[in-house]
C-alpha cells in the first residue's frame, strides 16, 4: 500500500540551526499517526517544514504526497493538494469576519484545483451543518477570526476550518494544548468525524491524554530531529508512564 505522506531522511535548519535529522515517516491513507517527543525534539518544526512556513530551510532529505514532491510546491499550492496544518496558536485577524476568510480560502482552494468557486448559498448551508456539529454557535463565525476567542473557542474554529476546507492530509500541532476536558472532546470528536479511508492525519502531541481522544493506528518517538521508535496505541501510554529519557539516550 502507497503512503500518502512520505518523508525520507529529512534534514531542516532553522536560523542555521539544524533541527531535524535525518526523519523518515510514511503514512499510508486512512491512518492517524502521531508523532510525540520532548519539547524541542523538532516536532512543530516538522509541520511547519511540511506546510512551508518561511524561515524554515529543508538541507536533505525528500517528502512527497501522493507521490508528488512537496518542495517543489509553494506553501498555498500545498494547501491547494490538500495538506492542512491546525496550529498550536491559532493566529487573529481583526476585521476580517472568520466566515469571509475561511470562504476565501476555500474558493481560492478550488480556484487552484479547477474547480468552481462555491456559491453563496451552498457556503452559508455547509457553513451552518459543520458549526452545528462542532458545537460552534453560528453568531461566532461573523466575528473576527479568532479576535477575543477563548483558546478553546480558537481550537474549535480550527477544527471549523478543517471541516470546510476538507483536506486529505491533516496535521494537527498540539492541538490539546489549553484545552479543558470539554472542549478536548469537541475537538477530538470533530477531527474523529474526519477520519475516512482517502484521507490521513499527523498528530502532533506532547501528551498521551489527546491520545485517549483520538486514537492513532501508530505511534512515533520524536527525539533530537529524528524517529527513533515506532509502535501501537500502546508505545503512548508506555511514554506516559516511563518518560522519554531512554529515546533520548537512543537519539544521543
Amino acid at each position: 500500500m502507497n503512503s500518502m505522506l512520505s518523508i525520507t531522511n529529512l534534514h531542516a535548519t532553522v536560523a542555521d540551526k539544524p533541527i531535524l535529522q535525518g526523519l523518515t515517516l510514511d503514512v499510508p491513507a486512512g491512518e492517524v499517526h502521531a508523532i510525540m517527543g520532548p519539547n524541542g525534539a523538532g516536532k512543530s518544526t516538522l509541520g511547519y517544514v511540511l506546510t512551508g512556513r518561511p524561515g524554515y530551510e529543508v538541507t536533505g532529505g525528500t517528502a512527497t504526497l501522493d507521490g508528488e514532491d512537496l518542495f517543489a510546491l509553494d506553501p498555498n499550492e500545498r494547501a491547494a493538494k490538500g495538506m492542512f496544518l491546525s496550529f498550536q496558536y491559532p493566529l487573529e485577524i481583526p476585521g476580517v469576519p472568520a466566515l469571509t476568510f475561511i470562504r476565501t480560502a476555500l474558493n481560492a482552494q478550488r480556484k487552484a484545483r479547477g474547480e468552481d468557486e462555491i456559491s453563496a448559498p451552498a457556503f452559508l448551508k455547509l457553513a451552518r451543518e459543520t458549526a452545528a456539529s462542532l458545537k460552534i454557535d453560528f453568531d461566532m463565525l461573523k466575528r473576527a477570526l479568532n479576535v477575543g476567542f477563548s483558546g478553546g473557542e480558537k481550537k474549535r474554529m480550527e477544527i471549523f476550518q478543517m471541516a470546510m476546507l476538507s483536506p486529505r492530509f491533516l496535521i494537527l500541532d498540539e492541538t490539546d494544548s489549553g484545552l479543558d476536558i470539554d472542549a478536548l472532546r469537541i475537538v477530538s470528536e470533530g477531527v474523529n468525524a474526519m477520519r475516512s479511508p482517502d484521507r490521513a492525519m499527523l498528530v502532533i502531541t506532547h501528551y498521551q491524554r489527546l491520545l485517549d481522544y483520538i486514537k492513532p493506528d501508530r505511534v512515533h518517538v520524536l527525539s533530537a530531529g529524528r524517529i527513533v521508535a515506532s509502535g501501537g496505541p500502546e508505545l503512548a501510554l508506555e511514554l506516559e508512564r516511563e518518560g522519554y529519557d531512554k529515546y533520548a539516550q537512543v537519539a544521543a
